[in-house]
């Protein structure tokens, strides 16, 4: 592979909600001098949070990306949600990524949401770096932190530093590969470097002897250098350490506070030691190799309609692009012109002339591409894989309060679902209501606030209602289908046989045929196959979508001149659609683990309460008077529970959400 631009991380920032994400994402800003002023959340004034509504609720909601330069590095950074509901604006992100600092609290630990976007992290191969954040506060433990990382995410975590002090007398870290002690004083904006302190030596002698063993594990090289010396070298720790990271074996851990500017400076010099560069990551599907002279290939992983003109989020995977070239949008199949080629810093943004392999930046030009398209030069086409989206789970009514709104707000729907392809929008049958679904409660209540503030709409929302599944529970054999028509010309001719059972855990629709001799030819098969996917729309109870289902096609028969894939098809369709009739099947529900935190002598009337809402407490524990109860309750019964939590709690209660799949729903009284 030729090598590219050495000097760029593309990196982002991942973390629970309230793991100070974006607080560490403001003290890098601050500290590469790509703003002149720290950034607070609580005060309304960071540069990533920059929507309105991320400012008054206090989180991310949008994935904003920035970019600034540290030893001689151009470091892309994009700062990403912390919320469940957001995690599709995560799962965009990673795609585009070459490596992650992911952020967790130093008295939580590993938190839901941590997992979640840990597992999508490792879904898409991305090289992470753990920072454990706010070691100054009470109760904050480095060692639990770490071993949460290793308990509940089944890493193997590397620190590679000692925390200097505990809790508020937090002052510094002792860096173990470097053997020496990083300590910041009260408001200062950098460190001085000193020796170890000598009430800390043996500690940190202890733990440097600690990761040697642990490294020499699992890297040959770092083997070969330990049994020969009896100890490893900083080169050859560094470089293990690197190694490491990129295959993903092991995960260097680091911390610090980063509201008090403490920690964030190693972090960035751990970003460039350790972290990837994009010529270090293998080809990208579709064989693109990272070489700024290949033809030009760029993935689209955000839109963004700003007051300036429609905003396109591209990753340079190959090639170079200039202002005024022409690229081909493979997905669409058309052709757009870049007029601007922008390096953004959140809301802001520097028009730059061109753009290389590994470059992350957005475009100006393009009137219908969509988030999840391939750009490339026209004359060598390509398709890379896009992101994938999540299935919407709660659905609500949304209507123009004024009639002549009715066209604004189908226009403002439409372009919100191109910046947000989780939102789906589309018209009931039966009521004709316009109806906009998502991934959470939350998402909807962004999205049509979203509409009233940056539309001027007056909207009137439904009650949220959750999407339903369905599933066989007991299948059907032999079931034959036989389509015939004939009304002049050409007929249509299709005889299948199928068998329908519940598929394994975790399938959610399987196809197969045991036909033999040739009765159904190959290509019908597979449009008996797409017949069946067609009737996996609508179940028999209620309309709602059929999963969990596997069908074997056993027998069938052809005619020679009237059968063909599209009788197949239909056979395939209605065949299907009479055989879930005859099952046996049941109404799927979407559930939620739910994980509140609440004071301990709040305990009971929270059990209760989620037990009223059909909740099953799978965990219970206490510490430092505070109680974690964990619970999988189904997503129906959560609307308004934030408001309920905080009425039993004195406002002490706190709840997250993670999406735990479908379970049975109980059946409705006649």
């Amino acid at each position: 592979m030729r090598t590219t631009t050495p000097v760029i991380r593309n990196l982002g920032i991942l973390a629970h909600v309230d793991a100070g994400k974006t607080t560490v994402t403001e003290r890098i800003l601050f500290l590469t001098g790509a703003t002149h002023k720290r950034g607070e959340v609580h005060d309304g004034t960071t540069v990533t949070d920059f929507d309105p509504q991320e400012r008054d609720r206090g989180i991310t909601i949008f994935a904003a990306a920035v970019s600034c330069d540290w030893a001689g590095h151009r470091i892309n950074l994009i700062d990403t949600p912390g919320h469940v509901d957001f995690s599709d604006e995560v799962e965009r992100s990673l795609r585009v990524l070459d490596g992650a600092v992911a952020v967790f609290d130093a008295v939580a630990g590993v938190e839901p949401q941590s997992e979640t976007v840990w597992r999508q992290a490792d879904r898409h191969g991305v090289p992470r770096l753990a920072f454990v954040n706010k070691l100054d506060r009470a109760g904050a433990e480095l060692d639990s932190a770490v071993e949460s990382i290793r308990t509940r995410l089944g890493a193997v975590p590397l620190p590679v530093q000692l925390p200097i002090g505990r809790e508020d007398g937090f002052t510094g870290v002792v860096d173990l590969v470097r053997a020496r002690a990083y300590v910041w004083a009260d408001g200062a904006d950098t460190y001085t470097d000193e020796p170890v302190p000598d009430d800390l030596r043996d500690e940190a002698r202890h733990r440097r002897r600690r990761l040697e063993e642990t490294v020499a594990e699992l890297h040959p090289g770092a083997l070969e250098e330990f049994c020969e010396r009896g100890t490893l070298t900083e080169e050859t720790l560094t470089g293990a350490l690197r190694d490491l990271t990129l295959s993903g074996e092991a995960v260097v851990v680091l911390c610090g506070s980063a509201y008090r500017n403490r920690g964030v400076e190693p972090l960035l010099d751990a970003v460039v030691a350790y972290l990837p560069a994009p010529s270090d990551m293998p080809p990208v599907r579709g064989e693109v190799p990272a070489d700024p002279e290949a033809p030009f290939t760029a993935l689209a992983f955000k839109v963004s309609a700003t007051a300036t003109g429609r905003m396109t989020y591209v990753r340079v995977y190959a090639g170079t692009i200039g202002k005024g070239d022409t690229v081909l949008d493979t997905t669409a199949g058309r052709t757009e012109r870049i007029a601007r080629i922008l390096r953004v810093q959140a809301d802001r943004a520097t028009e730059v002339d061109e753009a290389r392999a590994g470059d992350i930046v957005a475009v100006v030009g393009p009137k219908t591409v969509r988030a999840g398209a391939t750009l490339c030069a026209p004359d060598a086409p390509v398709v890379l894989e896009p992101p994938s989206t999540a299935d919407p789970v709660v659905s609500v009514a949304v209507e123009a309060r004024r009639g002549t709104d009715t066209g604004r707000l189908a226009t403002a729907l439409a372009r919100m679902t191109e910046e947000d392809p989780s939102l789906v929008v589309r018209s009931d049958p039966e009521t004709g209501q316009t109806v906009l679904s998502g991934l959470g409660e939350l998402h909807l209540e962004v999205a049509v606030e979203k509409l009233r503030r940056d539309r001027g709409l007056e909207v009137t929302v439904g009650r949220p209602q959750v999407a339903y599944r369905e599933t066989v529970t007991k299948g059907v054999s032999g079931l034959l289908y036989r389509h015939v028509k004939q009304d002049g010309g050409a007929g249509q001719f299709a005889h299948v046989v199928i068998d329908v059972e519940p598929a394994q855990e975790g399938e959610e629709f399987v196809f197969t045929s045991t036909v033999t001799g040739g009765r159904v030819p190959q290509e019908y098969v597979r449009a008996v196959e797409a017949g069946c996917r067609d009737a996996l729309v609508e179940g028999p109870l209620g309309g709602h979508p059929v999963t969990g289902v596997r069908v074997t096609l056993t027998d069938g028969a052809t005619h020679p001149k009237d059968s063909s894939e599209m009788a197949f098809r239909t056979a395939g369709r209605f065949a299907l659609r009479e055989a879930l009739r005859a099952s046996v099947t049941t109404l799927l529900e979407p559930v939620a683990d739910v994980t509140v935190t609440v004071p301990a002598g709040s305990v009971g009337s929270v059990l209760g309460d989620l037990a009223a809402r059909r909740g099953r407490v799978t965990d219970s524990t206490t510490r430092s008077g505070t109680a974690v109860v964990t619970a999988t309750v189904p997503l129906a019964e959560l609307f308004g529970y934030a408001s309920r939590l905080r009425g039993r709690t004195q406002g002490r209660g706190t709840f997250t959400t993670r999406p735990a799949g479908y379970a049975p729903a109980p059946t409705p009284a006649p």
